[in-house]
């Protein structure tokens, strides 16, 4: 990227300028911490959700809690979040409950994480660099609103807002993906991959966003695929 395009990178953060794009071999950085930059995602839901899969990569050397990946409705601001409290520790929140997974503390390197969750059974998937973590209960019957301020690098304690800057992300994230189902095992390995994909509510190669503050579109350093 030359030096126009990171002005131009910048200041669409600046004006909020709202882009959709490929992001194939692209990556968001998050440049300062603590900081109060996020991305906003559109992603047009028809109904509430009875099931999900959220899957994304980040690459980050915080050793302090930040968050991922927020959905939040007026209802509920932890409709849906995936969390990171300290190096060794995830957590998926639905409707505000949440279960924790316990990860080996990363080598510096990314990181790709797949969580997906179903109301009738109220079973929530975790899977780390394309290996799956034991199921836990979590919120069975549960419905998830479909009217949604859905952001990376922020909790949300509002709609929309209410941040704590000391929960925010700093470092690169890359493959975000929604889907408003549950993906099958090989689906959930071939996120991973990078390989072909279902059709998603939220997808990384037709992303529609909206950069909010310090974050710059980069292309990423190197592949981090497979195993």
């Amino acid at each position: 990227m030359g030096q126009l395009q990171l002005w131009l990178a910048v200041l669409a953060g600046i004006l909020g300028i709202v882009a959709q794009e490929d992001l194939y071999r692209k990556v968001f950085v998050f440049r300062k911490d603590p900081s109060d930059a996020y991305v906003l995602l559109r992603a047009k839901l028809e109904q509430p959700l009875q099931n999900f899969t959220v899957c994304l990569r980040s690459y980050t050397d915080l050793t302090r809690p930040h968050s991922l990946f927020s959905y939040a409705t007026k209802a509920q601001d932890n409709d849906i979040l995936l969390f990171k409290p300290k190096p060794s520790e995830y957590r998926l929140y639905v409707g505000g409950k949440f279960v924790t997974f316990r990860v080996p503390e990363g080598h510096g390197d990314w990181e790709h994480v797949c969580a997906s969750w179903e109301s009738a059974t109220g079973i929530a998937e975790f899977w780390l660099n394309g290996k799956p973590w034991p199921r836990k209960g979590l919120q069975r019957g549960y419905t998830v609103g479909a009217e949604a301020a859905i952001l990376l690098g922020q909790e949300q304690d509002a709609f929309g807002g209410g941040f704590d800057v000391y929960n925010s992300f700093s470092g690169e994230l890359a493959d975000v993906y929604l889907w408003d189902a549950g993906l099958s095992p090989d689906k959930m390995r071939a996120a991973y991959q990078s390989l072909r994909l279902p059709p998603a509510v939220l997808a990384w190669k037709n992303l529609s966003y909206e950069v909010k503050g310090d974050v710059v579109v980069k292309p990423r350093l190197r592949e981090v695929l497979g195993p």
